[in-house]
């Protein structure tokens, strides 16, 4: 964080205010963490926070400390307005284009109040009047740690704040193993472990607990499982009706991307996932090495996120969508072979 910045966040932040923070649609362990984590520092600090998710999040998320605090604005979208309006500052995390958090997006603009960004995808858009941008991050959570820092809050950072930003670093990260995982990084959820932050039960509430149908899901995910050797491609489908056969709930399908990345050769995994409700197919995408789906996610399917790790989305069937997905493929093979 540069120090005009660090500025600007201290001068919006010298006195106790009403700060509402944001996460994106469908908000993962990074979103809800670094949202949570920020929470109970601003709360500590004198301030009056509040958390408002666009929609509802995986339960496996739920264990987190404040998580039942959060008001979901597709639930309760008068309450979220009424926060939003009466706020002084609005903080937008994990994500860097207002249309990633759906209806909310158009609410933020018409507010009039003061936005702040801390995200780490690439090419942000210029709406947030204080903007910390960077995609070399691990994680949201691994910037929260470094804004508290910068704003002279570490003694503060008790066992809420390092748990939260501990699971959404865990999972960002990939339990440490993606590319972005920099010394940085294991230092700083080092010194959260000390603060607080139980590896173990966070790994144990985020991973180890499934409940049959998930595990029946995913059964279903992998024998719909495609392998294109030529391309070193991966990708499966998931339709509404193997979904509802399932008994899905939101995050049932979080991680199965990666299984095609577990294949020997695929350095580009997808997964297409049919939503009857919003009329789309939602896409997730995975490489290895120097493929960016970031640029494939941008340029055919709507969506952006990181070099190996973006999501985006198709108005076509499910079937159509995996079809143009195999289509684009002869067109990035010299990528892909040499990725």
């Amino acid at each position: 964080m540069d120090k005009e910045t660090v500025r600007k966040l201290r001068e919006r932040l010298s006195r106790p205010g009403r700060i509402v923070l944001v996460p994106h649609s469908n908000p993962d362990g990074d979103a809800i963490g670094s949202c949570l984590g920020l929470h109970h520092y601003l709360t500590k600090a004198g301030h009056q926070s509040n958390v408002i998710s666009p929609n509802d999040f995986p339960s496996f998320l739920k264990w987190m400390p404040g998580a039942g605090s959060i008001t979901i604005f597709e639930r309760d979208a008068a309450a979220g307005r009424e926060l939003l309006r009466a706020a002084d500052l609005i903080m937008t995390l994990d994500f860097n284009s207002l249309d990633r958090c759906g209806a909310m997006g158009p609410e933020l603009k018409e507010t009039g109040v003061a936005l702040a960004m801390i995200d780490h995808h690439q090419s942000p858009e210029a709406y947030a009047e204080i903007r910390y941008s960077d995609p070399a991050m691990s994680s949201t959570c691994e910037m929260v740690y470094h804004t508290i820092a910068a704003l002279g809050g570490n003694e503060v950072l008790d066992e809420e704040i390092a748990t939260c930003l501990y699971a959404g670093i865990l999972t960002d990260t990939g339990s440490f193993k993606y590319s972005a995982t920099s010394p940085t990084t294991m230092r700083i959820a080092a010194e959260l472990m000390e603060r607080g932050a139980d590896h173990t039960a966070i790994h144990r509430n985020i991973y180890d607990t499934n409940s049959p149908e998930r595990l029946k899901l995913l059964g279903q995910a992998l024998g719909n499982l495609t392998i294109l050797r030529p391309y070193r491609t991966a990708y499966i489908t998931l339709s509404q009706q193997e979904l509802d056969a399932c008994q899905f709930q939101k995050g049932d399908t979080e991680g199965f991307v990666n299984y095609g990345l577990s294949l020997e050769g695929v350095v580009l995994s997808a997964i297409f996932i049919e939503n009857k409700e919003e009329g789309i197919i939602k896409i997730s995408l995975r490489s290895q090495g120097t493929f960016s789906v970031n640029d494939m996610a941008r340029a055919h399917f709507s969506g952006g996120g990181h070099v190996n790790a973006a999501g985006g989305r198709s108005t076509d069937s499910l079937q159509a969508t995996a079809a143009r997905f195999e289509a684009l493929l002869p067109q990035y093979e010299r990528e892909l072979l040499l990725a």
